[in-house]
């Protein structure tokens, strides 16, 4: 029997979950209902303790962070969300990403999701990761999810437009795991070559 393909959803923050962890599991609950051929698994940031990055071998590092690291690795595609803070991701998703090795990405289905307070920042995750996801090599989603406060009702993901956004990602996500193969896409990115 084969094995069944993984599609990760990770909540890249640190705060107690709130509003973008709504979000994450409505669309992992849309996810599932649609697609029974496909594992969902949800990581949120602010529930797994991540050592800090300190340029130590994966093997030493405590067995949360490594078991994070391994999630990473054992998906098929990976669909990433962050807040933006101070114009930038959250230093918890980034020191994690600093810990994955590169083949964890490489050639990898990855979507970005990003919230923040207003629409004024959209741009800001979006160009900062998808650059730090390029060094993996991973495939990037050629569009991605910007949600703000006013997509949210006590709590609660309310707004239609972004649970169909939300969704579309995952799809397009699953579109790129099911049609193309990794092992075709090259060159290796830099960062396989020099590291």
């Amino acid at each position: 029997m084969a094995e069944v393909p993984r599609l990760l959803m990770v909540v890249g923050a640190a705060t107690p979950p709130g509003r973008l962890a709504a979000a994450v599991a409505a669309a992992a609950e849309a996810v599932r209902g649609d697609h029974e051929d496909i594992d969902i698994d949800v990581m949120n940031l602010a529930e797994a303790p991540i050592d800090t990055c300190d340029g130590r071998p994966l093997d030493r590092y405590g067995a949360e962070t490594r078991q994070a690291v391994d999630r990473i690795a054992a998906a098929a595609a990976v669909l990433i969300a962050a807040p933006v803070y101070r114009a930038s991701f959250p230093g918890v998703l980034k020191n994690l990403l600093d810990i994955v090795p590169v083949e964890a990405l490489q050639g990898k289905p990855v979507g970005i999701v990003a919230m923040g307070g207003s629409a004024h920042h959209y741009l800001a995750v979006d160009t900062q990761l998808r650059q730090v996801l390029g060094w993996f090599g991973a495939l990037v989603a050629p569009t991605g999810v910007y949600l703000t406060a006013a997509d949210f009702h006590d709590g609660a993901l309310t707004s239609e437009s972004a649970r169909k956004d939300l969704l579309a990602l995952a799809e397009t996500l699953l579109t790129l795991l099911r049609r193309l193969d990794p092992a075709l896409l090259g060159p290796p990115p830099l960062a396989a070559k020099f590291t």
